[in-house]
C-alpha cells in the first residue's frame, strides 16, 4: 500500500549545485533598525517571487521552546497504541485528531507517516483535549508562532508595497492549523514518500524540522533539499497568499522524502482564516491591480478552497488552478 507505481519520486533531476540553497534570512532589527528593515523586506519579496519558501532566524523564539515541541511530539507518536488510539479519527471537523495519511481512500498509495493535527485558533480546544505528554508545550509553542507570524505577514505586506496590516487586517492568520508529522525510518525509500508533491493551502505556513532532513522544494524544474539549520524556521507562502498578491508570490511546491533514517519529526503550523468560516471571499488584493496587471483569480471562500483541496488530496497540483479567470 506505500509503494507508489504511478510515481517515481525520484524522476525530477535533484540538484547537484551545493550553491543552491532556499534563502535564509535574518530577522535581526527588522523592528528597530530602519535600515535593516527595508533589506529584510526586499529579501523577503525576492524569496516570496522565486521561491515560494525561505528559512528564518533571530525570530524571537527560544531553542528550547523548538526542542521541547519536537520531543513533545515525538514522545506523542512513541506512545503505546492504547494511549494513540484515544485520538484516532477520520473525522476531520474534529479539533484533535490521530490519523495516518488524510487521503488515505482517495489516494492510489499512502505515504510513510504519522499526524498528530489540532486546530488551535480562533477557537481552540480545551487544554484537556490536548495529549497529556504534548499538552503545554503546544500551546506556548503556538502563542509563540503566531506572533512570529503576524510579524512575517506585516514584512509580506510591505514587500507587497502595502500598508503593514493590510494582510492582517484581512484575517490572513486567524486560524491556526498544527500538524506534528513522525516519519519512520524506511526499509525501502525509494518506492514511497515521507509526504506526495503538494501546495500548501494556507497564507503562509511556519515549518519546524528536526536535523533529519528530507524536506524537498521544486526551484526552476530541480528538487532542492532544504537543509535544517539549527535554530531556523522555514516560510512557506501558501496558495491563498498566491491569489490574493495575484501571483506576485508564489506557492512553493515541495514533498518529503522517505529515509532509512529515522523518526523525522516536523511541525506544521498552517495560518489561514478559520477554515470553518462561511462567506467572507478572497481575491486578488485590488491594490495590486491595474490595467497591465488585470485579476489572475475569481473570488472564493477559504471553506469552498478547503473543500476542493481536501476532495482533490496530494496529487501533485495545486487547487488555485480551478479558480483561474
Amino acid at each position: 500500500m506505500f509503494i507508489h507505481p504511478q510515481h517515481n519520486p525520484h524522476e525530477m533531476s535533484v540538484s547537484t549545485n551545493t550553491q543552491l540553497n532556499v534563502p535564509i534570512i535574518d530577522l535581526e532589527g527588522a523592528h528597530s533598525d530602519a535600515i535593516r528593515r527595508a533589506k529584510i523586506i526586499a529579501d523577503i519579496r525576492n524569496a516570496c517571487e522565486t521561491w515560494g519558501m525561505l528559512q528564518i532566524f533571530n525570530h524571537g523564539i527560544m531553542k528550547i521552546i523548538f526542542e521541547e515541541m519536537i520531543q513533545g511530539i515525538r514522545g506523542f507518536h512513541e506512545q503505546d497504541v492504547d494511549v494513540k488510539k484515544e485520538f484516532y479519527t477520520r473525522d476531520f471537523t474534529k479539533k484533535v485528531i490521530y490519523v495516518s495519511n488524510f487521503d488515505l481512500f482517495k489516494a492510489p498509495a499512502a505515504t510513510w507517516k504519522d499526524t498528530f493535527s489540532c486546530i488551535l485558533a480562533p477557537n481552540p480546544p480545551e487544554p484537556t483535549d490536548l495529549p497529556v505528554i504534548c499538552r503545554d508545550i503546544t500551546m506556548e509553542y503556538s502563542k509563540q508562532v503566531t506572533m512570529l507570524t503576524n510579524t512575517m505577514l506585516e514584512l509580506a505586506a510591505e514587500a507587497l508595497g502595502l500598508n503593514s496590516n493590510h494582510l492582517k487586517d484581512m484575517e490572513c492568520a486567524d486560524g491556526l492549523f498544527l500538524v506534528g508529522h513522525y516519519y519512520p525510518a524506511c526499509p525501502e525509500p525509494r518506492l514511497t514518500l515521507g509526504t506526495k508533491i503538494h501546495t500548501d493551502p494556507s497564507f503562509l505556513t511556519v515549518l519546524l524540522q528536526d536535523q533529519v532532513g528530507g524536506l524537498q522544494v521544486l526551484h526552476e524544474n530541480q528538487w532542492v533539499n532544504v537543509i535544517p539549520v539549527p535554530g531556523a524556521l522555514v516560510i512557506n507562502t501558501g496558495d491563498l497568499l498566491q491569489l490574493v498578491s495575484n501571483d506576485i508570490f508564489k506557492s512553493a511546491k515541495h514533498r518529503v522524502l522517505a529515509n532509512h533514517k529515522g523518526p523525522r519529526v516536523s511541525v506544521a503550523s498552517f495560518f489561514s482564516p478559520y477554515i470553518f468560516s462561511s462567506s467572507k471571499l478572497y481575491g486578488p488584493i485590488k491594490e495590486l491591480l491595474s490595467e497591465e496587471n488585470p485579476p489572475k483569480y475569481k473570488e472564493m471562500t477559504v471553506r469552498d478552497y478547503n473543500a476542493l483541496h481536501q476532495e482533490k488530496g496530494l496529487d501533485g497540483t495545486s487547487a488555485l488552478q480551478h479558480f483561474k479567470l
